[in-house]
């Protein structure tokens, strides 16, 4: 079958029987690739071909890594509207949104290309006269890395350009419903120079993914993906000894307060709440609005929403693509009716769609009338919805946004630089946006959140050398 993915491992293509299908979620008919079946057998034999190739990769020059790395950013470029095309197919992002996270995986292989010459250490003295007294950071070994499906580029490359940049070799396990654009990955990489085994590729089920976590060859795991999952793999880290990053779930509030900017209100909601289908954890998926602005908020939000374009993510004019899969359909649908059953009121979409082919097609929704315990406004749904509490002030709307088990993203939309400034300093998230929407981070700069949302030293950026590197201290008697 000529759309049939092999396994990298060791620069050796592996195939096998077809076992997974990725079908295009704007056109059901539409098989974008197979992948081949995958147990504990091909998870060791990987991390074998990544633990024989890491010593000599570490000891690489780093500007021969950085060139490897920055090489691979220009492919990516320069592929950016093939890839970005696929990506669209595979996962249901528009051709803007899938072009645009292929550009961004570009942009994360070139600065970690640079990131490559800029480890340093420190010379410290010493308490006692004679001896001198250095750090270095050096690689940990061999990484794995869980990919989750909703930015089946972008997140594999934040993970991988970092560790791949300090001189550790990687086993990547993406997600089973994207792996044509994590294999389109691979071949950049491979084009780009990189030597046979220092990134090894495996299409296997998550419960055969735990093996990165028990392999004593593997020193750090970094995952994306769900909170259950997530706190699974920190036992299992713990027990075996091994460096974790988790980043898990988010329920991100956007407080609209009655100073703000209606019309930037509404576009900074409706850009967190509902691009990207949603399907983002850092999405405005809580809008937690006062009193004097909430009835004029909510009739201009529906307003926009109403003229939203979703259709076939490869569509130019398609603004909003499908959900990911009929899986997320479900959920999404599912939490609508608990909405309704508790209380909430649907004030716009949330059926599914006709258009010419057959797809996961959802109109964005809108609830309103919620009250904080709901689980609308508890749990993540993951989709194109977001629920409305309405609150009297901004004391109330911080609390209710500090309400929850996560703190990944939050939003203020206000004039005031007072209110502005509380926020930031008060409100429990690891990231903040003031006037801007919830989803959407540089590629330069720290990712990750508090409480149950993230656990570990944070991704990408200057950041990134604290998970992929380790200190070591060097006394030197002169």
């Amino acid at each position: 079958m000529s759309n049939l993915l092999p396994h990298r491992i060791g620069g050796e293509r592996i195939g096998g029987p077809a076992a997974v299908e990725s079908r295009n979620p704007s056109d059901l008919s539409d098989v974008v690739a197979t992948t081949p079946g995958g147990d504990a057998a091909l998870v060791e034999q990987a991390i074998s071909a990544a633990a024989l190739a890491q010593p000599e990769w570490a000891a690489a020059s780093p500007e021969f890594r950085g060139d490897i790395l920055d090489r691979a950013g220009a492919l990516l470029m320069a592929q950016a509207d093939r890839i970005g095309a696929l990506l669209a197919r595979e996962e249901g992002k528009t051709l803007a949104e899938g072009r645009g996270e292929t550009m961004r995986a570009a942009r994360i292989f070139r600065y970690f290309g640079g990131e490559a010459l800029r480890l340093h250490g420190r010379a410290l003295d010493s308490v006692r006269p004679g001896l001198e007294v250095t750090t270095r950071q050096e690689a940990l070994g061999v990484v794995g890395l869980i990919t989750p499906w909703n930015f089946p580029i972008a997140i594999p490359a934040w993970k991988a350009a970092p560790a791949l940049a300090f001189g550790n070799s990687v086993v990547l396990k993406p997600a089973g419903i994207t792996p044509a654009v994590a294999s389109a990955m691979a071949d950049i990489l491979e084009e780009a120079g990189l030597p046979a085994g220092v990134f090894n590729l495996i299409f296997v089920p998550g419960r055969e993914a735990g093996g990165l976590c028990e392999d004593p060859r593997v020193a750090a795991l970094s995952f994306t993906g769900s909170t259950g999952v997530g706190r699974n793999l920190a036992v299992s880290a713990a027990r075996n000894g091994k460096r974790i990053q988790l980043e898990m779930g988010g329920k991100n509030p956007l407080v609209v307060l009655d100073d703000a900017d209606l019309d930037r209100a509404v576009a900074v909601a409706l850009d967190g709440s509902f691009f990207s289908s949603g399907q983002r954890c850092t999405a405005s998926s809580r809008l937690i609005v006062t009193d004097g602005i909430h009835d004029r908020f909510i009739a201009a939000l529906s307003d926009a929403m109403g003229r939203l374009r979703v259709g076939h993510a490869l569509d130019p004019e398609t603004q909003i693509g499908p959900v990911a899969s009929e899986e997320q359909r479900d959920t999404i649908e599912a939490y609508l009716a608990i909405a309704s059953e508790q209380g909430g009121r649907i004030a716009r979409g949330g059926e599914r769609l006709s258009r010419p082919t057959e797809g996961y097609f959802l109109a964005p929704a809108l609830i309103t009338e919620t009250t904080a315990d709901m689980r609308v406004n508890r749990e993540e749904i993951f989709g194109p919805v977001a629920s409305v509490v309405r609150v009297k002030d901004f004391d109330e709307a911080l609390a209710l946004a500090n309400d929850g088990e996560f703190g990944l993203s939050a939003g203020i939309v206000t004039t005031s630089l007072a209110h502005a400034s509380a926020f930031r300093s008060r409100v429990q998230a690891g990231m903040v946006m003031i006037n801007a929407p919830t989803a959407g981070v540089d590629y330069h700069v720290p990712f990750g959140g508090t409480k149950a949302s993230s656990m570990g030293p944070r991704e990408q950026g200057f950041a990134a050398h604290e998970f992929y590197t380790r200190t070591k201290t060097v006394y030197t008697n002169a």
